[in-house]
């Protein structure tokens, strides 16, 4: 076997590896990385694990999943990126699709119902601590904090899509703070309203819904800045409120085993794609949202290192971060409706207090997501059925 095999079959394995036990968020992906490539094998020193970081972590998309590939793409080259990308991202597509097939095929079942009552006040607060995270590092005028207000009452009051919004942010950062004269628009594409369960590969419907959700997902991609939980107010908008893909129930739990699979939560949109078209959505929509990723580091590794450091370009990401925090607050209301707003105030109470004791969990203790996540899980299970009218 020659060394460029040799070095595609370490990076297969080793990613597949983390694909499987990567849980804990993209922090927790990024020093698994960090430990099995810089510390043990030595394919990449410090300086360049903290570069490729840097150029992640101001890239549109998951900055965990980015880091894989800039690795595979340092070890073994483009064929690198490609193998390593894609190991580390196909545990968690088999896991999100498994528990998607799952939840719609038994979501009428009391069990489940009183298990994401359960995981939907979590959820509410990963996104509020991860507002609270993303804040401290993008919010450091008065100015960002205005651009926070501006992004939340623009969508929760105007007809603005969360692409535009964040659009707008980065036309307003580059008057603030930079060179001005950026033209941009959004593009999203005309909305197919689903009715109904599809068969679990979805070939009846992939021919009138694979092309749709590819480009929806594909633009996705490209506005992720961030962190993965800014997909939150992108999906909520477009796929509840503008296509009609799935309802606010199902959007906040399909978050939800996001979070339960070891992968990037941008796997959510597997979620949706199972929904609208089964197996063969769920692989579109994945594809979709993760061809940004790839393109970026296997085509523009080098530029990128020179791009981050262009003043129009962090004029305008000084804008749109402190926007994506606003919008994702803004996502959060809708949300927040479905999971404290429950058949009696006993279960509504207990879903509020739930929320307020993960979200200390998470600013002050620390405790990873996926823990609060199997918590709540217990939880809802326990005090649903004594609680409520549930099983």
């Amino acid at each position: 076997m020659n060394a460029q095999l040799m070095r595609l079959q370490e990076l297969a394995l080793l990613f597949l590896k983390l694909g499987l036990i990567g849980f804990g968020g993209p922090q927790a992906h990024i020093a698994l990385i960090s430990d099995e490539a810089v510390d043990q094998k030595g394919w990449l020193d410090t300086d360049e694990f903290s570069d490729g970081l840097a150029i992640c972590e101001m890239l549109p998309g998951p900055a965990s999943t980015q880091m894989g590939i800039y690795t595979g793409y340092v070890y073994g080259g483009w064929l690198g990126a490609l193998v390593a990308g894609l190991a580390f991202i196909t545990p968690a597509f088999f896991i999100v699709v498994g528990l998607s097939w799952a939840y719609f095929q038994f979501q009428q079942l009391p069990q489940l119902q009183a298990l994401f009552f359960g995981l939907a006040p979590v959820m509410i607060a990963i996104i509020v601590g991860f507002c609270y995270k993303l804040g401290r590092k993008s919010i450091q005028t008065w100015l960002s904090f205005g651009i926070v207000i501006l992004a939340f009452l623009a969508s929760v009051f105007s007809d603005l899509s969360t692409p535009m919004v964040f659009l707008l942010a980065g036309l307003l950062g580059l008057g603030l703070y930079g060179p001005a004269g950026l033209r941009l628009h959004s593009f999203m594409p005309l909305g197919l309203v689903v009715s109904g369960q599809t068969h679990f590969w979805g070939n009846e419907r992939i021919v009138s819904y694979g092309w749709p959700l590819f480009t929806f997902f594909l633009q996705v991609g490209t506005l992720i800045f961030g962190g993965g939980l800014v997909i939150i107010p992108l999906l909520e908008f477009e796929v509840v409120e503008r296509l009609g893909w799935l309802s606010t129930t199902d959007f906040i739990n399909g978050v939800a085993i996001g979070q339960l699979s070891p992968g990037p939560v941008v796997l959510t949109a597997a979620f949706v794609g199972y929904k609208v078209a089964g197996f063969l959505g769920a692989l579109v929509a994945a594809i979709g949202i993760f061809t940004p990723s790839f393109l970026f580091i296997m085509l523009a590794a080098p530029l990128l290192v020179h791009l981050r450091r262009n003043a129009w370009v962090q004029a305008g990401l000084k804008g749109i971060k402190p926007a994506v925090v606003g919008a994702i607050l803004a996502a959060a209301v809708p949300l927040g409706h479905v999971a404290f707003v429950q058949m009696n105030l006993v279960l509504s109470g207990l879903a509020i207090l739930l929320a307020i004791a993960s979200l200390v969990g998470l600013i002050r203790f620390k405790v990873t997501a996926w823990k609060l996540i199997l918590l709540g899980a217990a939880i809802g299970l326990l005090g649903y059925p004594l609680l409520g009218d549930g099983p």
